[in-house]
């Protein structure tokens, strides 16, 4: 009787190392960290559920048409930075940031870093619906309300060339 009880219990331990050991769903799996990790350039903006017209601000920055072109750097450490290329009525710009995803919400958040501040210390920012990554483009979808639903800014990047 007890050999039955070990070796059930050993049974039972093995399944569940072997289930915390298998990859979960297979939508989050290209969402990860490493994914997202480098140079980017933001080449296109679009919308969903708005017209752009709508739209007077991106990240509390000024006109969205200021980021088209802008490059985003993301160090595996968290730390980035986007810099706006500036021209027409838009100022060239490098905003610190520090980043993170959630591959299990399946988003992507980042918090401006001002002269002076630490990360930790900064407890407002922006989170988006990290819609897709492969490592050479990516889909960020920005939510903001309009009507009595959510729509989103999409911007699709690219990854820049080294």
């Amino acid at each position: 009787m007890k050999r039955i009880l070990l070796i059930a219990a050993i049974l039972c331990s093995s399944l569940m190392v072997l289930q915390s050991c298998s990859p979960k769903g297979g939508a989050t799996q290209s969402l990860k960290k490493g994914n997202v990790t480098g140079n980017w350039v933001l080449n296109d903006i679009t919308f969903e559920g708005l017209p752009q017209s709508a739209v007077k601000s991106l990240f509390d920055e000024g006109s969205y048409t200021c980021f088209k072109g802008s490059t985003w750097s993301l160090t595996n450490s968290g730390n980035g930075s986007y810099t706006l290329p500036g021209g027409g009525e838009c100022t060239a710009k490098t905003q610190k940031i520090y980043w993170s995803v959630s591959p299990a919400d399946e988003t992507f958040q980042f918090k401006k870093i001002f002269e002076g501040e630490k990360a930790k210390n900064v407890t407002s920012g922006y989170r988006s619906v990290l819609s897709s990554t492969d490592g050479n483009s990516m889909v960020i979808k920005s939510p903001v309300e309009y009507g009595a639903k959510t729509a989103y800014i999409v911007l699709n990047f690219t990854k820049a060339a080294k």
